[in-house]
């Protein structure tokens, strides 16, 4: 039987009760749903996904993050395909074409992040891990905030998700910077909903005088270089601090598991420098 061809549908099929085969295009699903132990309910990950590693050697990698060839989602025969963001809508759309039931995130918060794992974890019948995993993640952000609380003051960070052009930190990189003891310069623009509306030119960097700049070229290498040779930058006098994008970009474990210890590692040696 072949399953390449798309199904008419009149409308998106709903999502089912349990479903056992899950495509996920987004890789912050993918590692709740290992830690759920739901992982062989996984039957395809996107390319960009990273944690957990053994995701990427076990499972068909079947969509980049913005794009998707659907005879790959057919092929891994999916009841349900999970993505994330508006720039994936598109590709769900094109899978509820095809008669595949989805589910959509967009959580920009870290409150967002426990609501995605309680509804992954109601999804896969695993509440009460999905409640300890959240009961963990509360642990967590107390002992970031504990950390913060001991530090003399709060630098001032500019958080660099892209740099041609420049675009700052979103919702929830910006509570993690808070969190973590630091004042993001940029807060004010980190609930927009479109990447092309938090962006800000160099004079808006430099007017606002970071005392530390975090770079996550969302999956290239942050090059303080680059950044250092921009016109004024060298003359902040700012710290220069990479962190990973699959750390602290996807909102999910991985962003207050992995990047916010580094956010504060960074924030730490600011200040006590």
């Amino acid at each position: 039987m072949t399953l390449l061809a798309p199904l008419s549908r009149s409308r998106a099929p709903s999502v089912p009760v349990s479903p056992r085969r899950i495509a996920c295009l987004s890789t912050e699903a993918v590692e709740v749903l290992y830690r759920l132990g739901a992982q062989d309910r996984v039957v395809g990950i996107s390319g960009y996904s990273v944690h957990p590693p053994e995701a990427r050697t076990e499972k068909p990698k079947i969509s980049g993050f913005s794009s998707m060839k659907l005879e790959r989602i057919l092929a891994v025969m999916p009841d349900l395909v999970i993505g994330f963001s508006d720039l994936q809508k598109p590709l769900l759309a094109e899978c509820d074409a095809a008669g595949l039931p989805t589910l959509w995130f967009d959580q920009r918060d870290i409150a967002g992040i426990h609501a995605m794992v309680r509804r992954l974890a109601a999804l896969v019948q695993k509440e009460a891990q999905g409640e300890a995993i959240c009961a963990g993640l509360v642990t967590q952000e107390l002992r970031l905030a504990e950390a913060a609380a001991a530090l003399p003051r709060r630098p001032r960070v500019f958080f660099e998700e892209w740099d041609e052009p420049l675009i700052c930190g979103i919702g929830w990189v910006s509570e993690i910077i808070q969190l973590c003891g630091g004042h993001d310069v940029f807060a004010d623009r980190a609930r927009a909903g479109f990447a092309k509306q938090r962006i800000v030119s160099h004079e808006e960097v430099l007017a606002r005088e970071p005392q530390l700049i975090l770079g996550s070229w969302c999956g290239k290498k942050f090059v303080p270089e680059k950044v250092l040779a921009r016109p004024g930058f060298a003359a902040l006098g700012a710290n220069l601090t990479e962190i990973k994008s699959a750390d602290i970009l996807a909102p999910g474990l991985a962003a207050l598991e992995r990047g916010a210890p580094q956010v504060l590692a960074a924030i730490q040696s600011t200040v006590l420098q």
